[in-house]
């Protein structure tokens, strides 16, 4: 693998645009207006890049569709961090043979995690040859030169090179949320814990310049944005490859500084790399949302240090201690796996331990999932599959209990939170904390900050009433 991050020049860039507007001439001559339609699986920055991947789609004249049926371009943007998740997206691949026979004009695009994995790009090579282009992430700003050469060579193409990553400035994006937006701060991972993929498939940790995330947030303000989440693998540690004496509380603080009325949000934090100045930075600021997403794995020093996850028990209790006592009102949210290879029943009671003592708000559990060319993978793991679904199932009881009882206690008070859309006969919102409320309202209020008065909870979501409403 190469180790030194690649800055994508502007020439480079012109070079892709020129190939958009060659698709888009060659769709002129037919008399086509082309569709496509990009599935996205796993990640906020799977979301964000499948922005990216439409907005490429877009300038090449291509109108975007919400279905696979019929559509002229098929983009798979996939997932590599569970089996689960690489198994439905082969499941989901091997349906589109239809939607292909169907349509033989259709051109289908695999690209994400998965595409940056050699067993899956073999795979795909032997078993689905409706597939015409394999991309990884390291290559989506080649993607207009990819479609491009599909369309009009014909043959199957493979842009997975193993390499340390790239930074390309400039692409174009189609947003799917103008008043929610993903803004990347970073790309890449540099931690390698044993049981995952991410350093492999999207390669070591590069931070974009501060001044062209200013831009990019100062002109999604300037046009209505009213919530930016900010994102990287661990945002904590923005900055350390810039030659910019900056962090990632000096860039909030930035961010922040901007003029307008919004709020802030980010992950993935990692604990290893989180500590006072984060926290004091977002005590102090009203755009910096009190929510904190820190993920803690396993309550078991043993277990983290086989994860290789770079600190104990001890040091996430106290971070979480500090981060509670300059923000009483932090919303916690966390990741924790279960069945970790050699995870004992014991070092489980300690992580249920753990999240008695923390009380996080929510968490997302999951099982182990082994991960070809991780180290965990080969590691010995005597647990049943049996053993560790009772235990998921224990943690999960856990969990809801908790979330439940902490959503109980929000009833009565009266929070200001951003209306951001519509479920059926309800408007919804979200909680500075990003707790989701249902209310009754005109859809008029989307888009605007409101005071309201929370009057019922469930384990998942709060019900409410706007502030003044007869």
């Amino acid at each position: 693998m190469k180790q030194r991050t690649t800055i994508i020049a502007d020439v480079q860039l012109e070079e892709q645009l020129a190939f958009c507007d060659k698709i888009r001439g060659y769709w002129h001559e037919k008399n086509i207006v082309p569709t496509a339609y990009v599935e996205t699986y796993g990640c906020q920055q799977n979301e964000a890049d499948s922005e990216r991947i439409r907005g490429i789609l877009s300038e090449s004249g291509y109108a975007i569709t919400d279905n696979a049926e019929g559509a002229d371009v098929v983009v798979m943007n996939t997932c590599a961090i569970r089996e689960h998740a690489e198994q439905r997206v082969f499941g989901n691949l091997g349906a589109l043979t239809h939607t292909k026979r169907r349509h033989p004009r259709q051109k289908i695009f695999l690209c994400g995690c998965m595409a940056g994995q050699d067993h899956v790009v073999q795979r795909i090579k032997k078993s689905f040859p409706h597939v015409d282009g394999v991309f990884s992430t390291h290559h989506l700003w080649q993607f207009p030169e990819i479609l491009h050469r599909v369309l009009t060579v014909g043959k199957r193409t493979y842009y997975v090179e193993d390499e340390a990553g790239s930074i390309a400035e400039g692409l174009p994006q189609l947003r799917d949320n103008m008043l929610k937006a993903w803004v990347s701060i970073m790309y890449g991972c540099n931690n390698f814990c044993t049981y995952c993929i991410v350093p492999y498939v999207r390669g070591r940790e590069r931070s974009r310049k501060c001044e062209d995330i200013l831009a990019e947030c100062r002109t999604l303000i300037e046009s209505g944005t009213k919530e930016i989440t900010l994102l990287g693998q661990n945002v904590n540690s923005y900055g350390k490859d810039l030659e910019e004496n900056i962090d990632f509380s000096d860039l909030l603080t930035r961010i922040a500084e901007i003029p307008g009325d919004f709020l802030i949000r980010f992950m993935t934090s990692h604990p290893r790399d989180a500590g006072k100045k984060l926290f004091d930075t977002m005590a102090a600021s009203s755009k910096i949302a009190k929510q904190l997403h820190l993920p803690f794995q396993s309550g078991s020093s043993r277990v983290l240090k086989a994860m290789n996850r770079h600190y104990d028990r001890e040091k996430y209790l106290n971070l979480v201690e500090y981060a509670k006592s300059v923000m009483p009102e932090l919303v916690l949210t966390s990741d924790v796996i279960v069945g970790f290879p050699g995870e004992t029943e014991e070092e489980f009671e300690e992580t249920i331990s753990l999240i008695e003592q923390v009380r996080y708000d929510s968490l997302f559990t999951f099982i182990f999932s082994p991960r070809v060319g991780t180290p965990a993978a080969s590691m010995v793991d005597p647990t049943t599959k049996e053993e560790k679904n009772r235990r998921f199932d224990r943690l999960c009881a856990v969990q809801n209990r908790i979330s439940e009882d902490i959503h109980t206690g929000y009833i009565g008070k009266t929070m200001r939170c951003l209306i951001d859309g519509q479920d059926n006969e309800f408007l919804t919102a979200r909680t500075e904390g990003g707790r989701l409320v249902r209310l009754h309202g005109s859809e008029a209020l989307i888009g605007q900050f409101k005071d309201i008065t929370i009057t019922g909870a469930t384990t998942w979501s709060l019900t409410g009433s706007l502030v003044g409403k007869e």
